[in-house]
């Protein structure tokens, strides 16, 4: 089968596709030929070196694939049978012709969608529906700060904390981004680059502060955020976009708003938690995905490239111009 590989870390220029072996199913596991394939920041930072996959899972890029049941392993307990459709939660892997998957990590692909909006969905809605329900217990009413709010998992985030009945707030880089946000369902949004967001936030809570922030960016971000971090806020930590170093009193700020700063990470989480987060969203939020009407959600893609054009697609996404997802498309 044809795969995603670089022989050492590097740029983009160091991607091909290369000839690998098909792999077979274990216990309990599907095999899934792969039609689509989202990229994520993961697969960056994996190319540059900076991020191994899991202990044992593959080394080839991709956290998300749609595509087809193509071979069921010995111990399947499940309902999917071979040609069924189907989305998937990986570890790595999925940007190949095919991937094994752990049964309790497909989903249906919910109707209506193309295979390249549900491979937008896996890991990216599920990061948002983690960070904002299991880790950041948002509540009707909350306000929420949800940084990047233009990414994959801003523009889901934005989607989720309005079906909760939060109000997101969002902070992006242009104005497009700032507008497709709002049509999204941002009440409010703050553009980096032309004002301070922490300053902005306050003002448009009031004075009050955002009882919680989705923040990817970390250490250049620390000071905005706990000064427009509400009392009893939490502040949950998912990436380090804006680097790891905080210099300066972050915990004396932090205890003074009595904050809780959470951190979080999803890929590294093993398959039990895995496959809770996958049955909890498939019950609660995919269904939301095929029904008409203001609660409708929506996988947002950019743009969708052939697998042949990966180099292309990872400096796209290193650009920073993208609103929502890239997806790559597998040769069939």
């Amino acid at each position: 089968m044809l795969a995603v590989h670089f022989d050492k870390p590097g740029g983009p220029e160091n991607l091909y596709l290369k000839e690998v072996a098909k792999p077979s199913p274990g216990e309990g596991e599907v095999l899934l030929k792969v039609a689509a394939s989202a990229l994520n920041r993961a697969d960056i930072l994996q190319r540059q070196g900076q991020y191994a996959p899991p202990p044992g899972a593959s080394s080839i890029l991709g956290l998300e694939a749609s595509g087809h049941v193509a071979e069921l392993g010995p111990g399947c307990q499940g309902h999917w049978k071979i040609g069924d459709p189907a989305m998937a939660l990986l570890p790595s892997g999925g940007q190949a012709q095919y991937v094994t998957v752990p049964e309790g990590l497909l989903m249906p692909i919910p109707a209506g969608l193309t295979m390249p909006q549900a491979a937008a969905i896996p890991e990216t809605w599920l990061t948002a529906f983690q960070l904002l329900h299991l880790i950041g217990n948002v509540r009707a009413g909350d306000s929420v700060l949800i940084h990047a709010g233009s990414s994959g998992v801003g523009t889901a985030a934005i989607q989720l904390a309005r079906m909760a009945g939060a109000i997101p707030l969002v902070t992006v880089g242009s104005q497009d981004k700032l507008q497709m946000a709002e049509k999204l369902g941002a009440a409010g949004g703050f553009n980096y680059k032309e004002e301070d967001f922490s300053e902005a936030t306050l003002k448009f809570t009031k004075g009050t502060g955002v009882n919680l922030i989705i923040d990817c960016i970390g250490g250049s971000y620390w000071e905005k955020n706990v000064n427009c971090l509400a009392v009893d806020g939490r502040w949950v930590l998912y990436g380090l976009m804006g680097g790891a170093d905080v210099n300066g009193p972050l915990f004396s700020k932090l205890l003074f708003k009595r904050g809780s700063l959470i951190a979080s990470l999803l890929r590294s989480r093993d398959k039990k938690y895995k496959e809770m987060l996958v049955k909890a969203f498939t019950e609660q939020i995919l269904p939301h995905f095929s029904t008409e009407g203001p609660q409708r959600l929506l996988p947002v893609l950019d743009r969708v490239y052939p697998l042949s054009e990966i180099q292309e697609a990872h400096k796209y996404m290193e650009s920073n111009k993208h609103m929502g997802k890239i997806v790559l498309e597998l040769p069939q």
